[in-house]
């Protein structure tokens, strides 16, 4: 209680109390110091009797090092072992109850996937000079080691090291099935830390024998074939169980490098590649020279067929459409019409190669990949790389790239929708948007431009001012995805100028939907599902919903007028059609050149292409504007041949100079129409004119005096 009579003394008690406490805690802190530090020097003295000195001090010393450097290995193994476990997780067996037969837009058989290892037998009937051959070939140690080769990669480092190259890899059977299974070709350190850890877990998971039967049956042989069984009846016209040892040779050569050695293709180069395989045979101790020697003396030979190229990789990407539309339907034996036109498949192909025979090695360029849509959203053809054979990595639908200045039109269309026109000026200067500041390239800038002038002349400061001091980056993001990006876009200040990865198949859908007025492309490749009793399963138009608008006609027109520039006074002068066919498109040129790219379209077409290395090393300075758009340029000449042209919304006519005849001209009255590619071949109309060009190919040649004397 407080003294009324003494006011004083109240705050001196208090006083008092406080220094009470200081003095607790701090008496409290000291002594919990001093007991501590007795603690641990009990401790320490109770230790020092198991110190050891000399030769064992040493033994331990290493002991307690390697404990501690074994557990920071144990949690770095664990992280790196996370994209395995990951790439297990998916049910990659059940893609083999599928049998899918492939029809292209008029009805040909085109391919198959899914069961193509239907004729596959037991790994226990195979005969033994195929398992043999096999494992002479790829993996002698294969049932003595635990999924890696130690030995054989050690002598694979020594080979290669004394031959100045790679010549021999050290991959074993068990790490080639889980590349196949799971993983691409792309030739980095983190592809082959994976693949390692999936090959154990495969070791772990599956018996030596399955391995080895589901290594057979996965395997691409060549020609369109998977397994050894569908190689055995595509090259000799024979059961797996049937083939010799000559013939099991010249299997088991394919595993290398199909594409080089398919015997349909270079029967020569198979041969020798089989010999090859005897000699491995006799070296690995399966077998005595005496045993091989009839082979090497008649080596085997093939079924004469027709060389015909299959799209391998739209098929790959067609078989996932399949999958992901199965949940719809119950049957596992299906007829898929798609929608790739061969002609246009083969002028695809034949371009992106011919630029990379041309000009790949100046421009240090080793990869290229192209997508081709028509307006409408049909996938007409597909191009996932170099050479299918050599490595089933899809870089047109897989590969994550980097799109440089062809992001830029999602920028630019959230400009128009956000009121401005192709006319709006914006200054070009250096500006900085935190600790990051774009430049241009060769750091010049123009100072106030219109919004057509610097996307033709791929301006980087103005879409990221447009960005930061008009409407931010989540409109951009939304942009992309509304047009049909489906690859994960990055939320940072650096996407308006193109550093969100995205695929060749990203960057064609999206640019399609320019030619639609502004409608969503609805990109596709296959336009009904069969089932072997004619019942149709799955029908594009009617089952899948219609186009919604993603972009208004306003904004859509502004960007085909801005784009429409881009070839004739922009930075793709190259890919401009002949015959004045309106063109328009965007480049793209990512940081030290690592990406050039070029999307561009007409009224008919869109079509992206990509350029780089898949082990994302700089070209030689190639640009979107150079190989890109030349190689547009060359695939989509053929695709406008006889075809009735369409315009590009928006886009005012071509000037008279500039407009195709087909456009222009009017034939005089009483003349016949004009020839028009046609849209669709029926079955039969196919048939009975490849029946004809048969004929034709067999009959007799002519002999002038016959033909003479008949006049």
């Amino acid at each position: 209680m407080t003294d009324p009579d003494n006011p004083e003394k109240q705050p001196r008690k208090k006083r008092h109390l406080l220094l009470k406490i200081d003095s607790w805690i701090d008496s409290t802190i000291w002594n919990a110091g001093f007991r501590s530090a007795e603690i641990w020097e009990d401790i320490t003295i109770f230790f020092r009797r198991f110190r050891v000195r000399g030769w064992k001090r040493i033994v331990f010393e290493l002991a307690g090092e390697g404990l501690t450097w074994g557990s920071v290995g144990a949690v770095l193994m664990l992280t790196l072992a996370q994209p395995a476990f990951e790439a297990t997780k998916e049910d990659w067996r059940n893609r083999g109850d599928y049998a899918v037969t492939f029809l292209d837009r008029y009805g040909n058989v085109i391919g198959h996937r899914g069961v193509i290892h239907q004729n596959s037998v037991p790994i226990d009937e195979l005969p033994d000079s195929l398992i043999k051959s096999v494992l002479a070939t790829e993996d002698r140690r294969f049932f003595s080691h635990f999924g890696i080769d130690v030995i054989g990669l050690f002598r694979a480092i020594v080979t290669n090291a004394q031959a100045g190259g790679v010549v021999q890899g050290g991959s074993t059977l068990t790490q080639q099935l889980a590349k196949n299974l799971f993983l691409s070709n792309e030739r980095s350190i983190d592809r082959k830390i994976t693949e390692a850890f999936l090959a154990l877990w495969l070791e772990a998971n599956l018996s030596k024998k399955e391995i080895l039967s589901t290594y057979l049956d996965r395997a691409y042989m060549g020609g369109g074939t998977f397994g050894a069984a569908a190689a055995a009846q595509f090259y000799f016209g024979k059961n797996i169980t049937d083939v010799n040892l000559a013939e099991s040779a010249m299997l088991a050569g394919l595993f290398k490098a199909p594409a080089k050695y398919a015997p349909h293709v270079n029967l020569p180069a198979a041969r020798g590649r089989a010999n090859e395989v005897l000699t491995n045979l006799v070296q690995s101790g399966l077998m005595t020279e005496g045993q091989v020697i009839a082979a090497r003396r008649s080596p085997a030979t093939v079924v004469d067929r027709n060389e015909v190229e299959s799209p391998d990789f739209f098929l790959d990407w067609a078989f996932d459409e399949v999958m992901r539309l199965s949940p719809r339907f119950h049957q596992h034996s299906l007829i898929v019409r798609t929608t790739i036109d061969m002609g246009l498949q083969g002028a695809a192909d034949d371009s992106v190669e011919t630029s990379l025979r041309e000009y790949g090695e100046s421009y240090h360029a080793k990869q290229g990949a192209m997508v081709m849509i028509e307006n409408g959203g049909a996938v007409r053809a597909m191009v996932g790389g170099r050479d299918y054979g050599e490595s089933q990595f899809n870089r047109a639908t897989k590969a994550l790239r980097q799109p440089g200045s062809s992001f830029k039109v999602y920028t630019y269309s959230v400009a128009m929708e956000n009121g401005m026109t192709p006319d709006s000026v914006v200054v070009d200067a250096p500006i900085y948007w935190g600790n990051w500041s774009p430049h241009n390239y060769e750091n010049r800038y123009a100072g106030r431009v219109t919004l057509a002038t610097a996307i033709a002349q791929s301006i980087n400061t103005i879409p990221v001012r447009l960005a930061k001091e008009k409407f931010g980056i989540q409109p951009i993001r939304a942009m992309a995805k509304n047009l049909g990006v489906e690859s994960p876009v990055r939320d940072d200040v650096t996407i308006p100028i193109g550093t969100s990865e995205v695929t060749v198949m990203d960057q064609a859908t999206a640019y399609a939907v320019f030619p639609a007025g502004g409608m969503q492309s609805r990109r596709h490749g296959i336009t009904q599902i069969l089932d072997y009793g004619g019942d149709v399963l799955y029908d594009f138009d009617r089952d899948e919903p219609p186009a919604k608008r993603v972009l208004s006609e306003q904004a859509d027109a502004y960007m085909n007028q801005m784009l429409s520039r881009v070839p004739y006074v922009g930075t793709a002068r190259k890919a401009a059609l002949d015959n004045g066919i309106l063109t328009a498109g965007k480049t793209g040129t990512t940081q030290a050149y690592r990406d050039a790219w070029f999307i561009g379209f007409t009224g008919n077409y869109t079509t992206a292409v990509w350029f780089g290395n898949d082990d994302y090393t700089s070209t030689n300075k190639m640009t979107g504007g150079s190989l890109p758009a030349m190689t547009f340029k060359r695939a989509m000449d053929y695709a406008h041949q006889g075809i009735t042209l369409r315009q590009i919304p928006g886009v005012p006519t071509p000037a008279p100079e500039k407009t195709p005849k087909t456009v222009a001209a009017k034939p005089p009255e009483g003349s016949p129409p004009p020839l028009v590619r046609p849209r669709m071949l029926s079955v039969e109309s196919t048939r009975i004119l490849k029946d004809l060009g048969e004929k034709l190919k067999n009959a007799p040649p002519l002999v002038t005096q016959k033909v003479a004397s008949a006049e």
